[in-house]
């Protein structure tokens, strides 16, 4: 694991056969904070590795992304909880300047901006997904985003508020908006986007793609909530 920091976090870390992956992923959270895996029903010994290297492992058996980074927060104790993917596309290591963020008030939400390392790691169709729905997120909350990406930080008791109800690849957009609602201060870091191990389970097609960003589109149609602050 990393340096240790100061301040220390949960890392949630959804998990659907990502056996390869977690042993660099695990290895890059930062020393001193605890990683949770969540389970979603692998095939591959996921769990069991990612025990053996020291995690906390939560088996969610309802399938979704949006279940697994639900069930993970919910299992999560510290002050600051951090999501990433497991399949080694994103360093967890990055999360500490995120969370210093928000611990010195700076910021409530941070997202990290997917920058590809080069060419061929974001495919054309899941780019072009990506952007329509980042034109949507900025009508809809008025948020300069650029991109809806998996590596996040924030308060765990804010994030609990929140009310976060979407089980399927929805909630991590769920979140933005919600917080969008909440009148929280919502800001974008440039992070590497690093070649995956294995085949995406949302955006590895056209298909998945498009049929993400049209299930995304019932969480922006929503009316806005009222709803707390962060704090």
């Amino acid at each position: 694991m990393t340096a240790l920091t100061a301040t220390t976090a949960d890392v949630v870390l959804p998990c659907l056969d990502e056996a390869r992956a977690l042993p660099w992923v695990l290895s890059r959270v930062p020393r001193g904070w605890r990683a949770i895996v969540v389970d979603n029903g692998s095939a591959d010994g996921s769990a069991g590795v990612a025990a053996a290297l020291g995690a906390t492992v939560v088996h969610e058996p309802r399938r979704g992304f949006g279940a697994a980074c639900h069930a993970g927060l919910r299992a999560a104790e510290a002050e600051f909880v951090c999501f990433c993917d497991c399949d080694a596309s994103l360093d967890p290591g990055l999360l500490t300047g995120f969370v210093d963020r928000v611990a010195a008030g700076r910021a409530d939400l941070v997202l990290g901006r997917r920058r590809p390392e080069r060419r061929g790691v974001w495919p054309a169709h899941a780019r072009a997904g990506n952007l329509a729905l980042a034109r949507m997120i900025r009508a809809r909350t008025g948020l300069g985003l650029h991109d809806l990406g998996p590596l996040r930080a924030a308060r765990r008791s804010a994030l609990l508020g929140l009310g976060l109800t979407d089980r399927r690849s929805g909630y991590p957009l769920e979140m933005v908006v919600k917080a969008a609602d909440a009148g929280w201060r919502v800001e974008e870091r440039d992070v590497p986007y690093l070649p995956r191990e294995g085949r995406s389970k949302v955006t590895g097609t056209w298909r998945g793609t498009w049929h993400a960003v049209r299930d995304m589109r019932a969480v922006l149609a929503a009316p806005a909530a009222e709803g707390a602050g962060p704090r």
